[in-house]
């Protein structure tokens, strides 16, 4: 089964300020806020896709301040696929053990295989 896609992300010196200034634009609402400053909107709290503001202090050097997040059933088994497309796996600087693969696509711009992830409302 092909990816869903779950989020935008977007990388900001003021993410709530953005966060605001999209969920105004869009007609969306806040649905989260994180511990590190990240701030989620969608339509509602059970709506995909959403776009997610992170902070980010100094000026890009490398990892897109904007990427796809793509949630497939199979983590490995989609990122494969997406690899036999014509996807690479890129190094931004992710941790070793994080839940999620970082590729770029033909053209260079990196996006995110997450693991699977369901609301916790969701049947399994």
């Amino acid at each position: 089964m092909p990816s869903t896609w779950f989020c935008l992300a977007i990388h900001s010196p003021a993410p709530d300020k953005l966060a605001d200034f999209w969920a105004h634009a869009l007609g969306y609402q806040i649905v989260f806020e994180g511990p590190q400053g990240e701030v989620a909107i969608a339509k509602d709290e059970f709506s995909h896709p959403g776009m997610v503001f992170s902070p980010l202090d100094e000026p890009r050097q490398g990892k897109s301040r904007l990427h796809i997040e793509l949630n497939p059933d199979d983590q490995d088994a989609e990122v494969e696929r997406l690899i036999g497309l014509g996807a690479r796996r890129a190094d931004v600087g992710q941790p070793a053990d994080a839940g999620w693969v970082v590729l770029a696509d033909p053209d260079g711009n990196e996006f995110c295989v997450l693991a699977p992830w369901r609301h916790p409302s969701e049947p399994k």
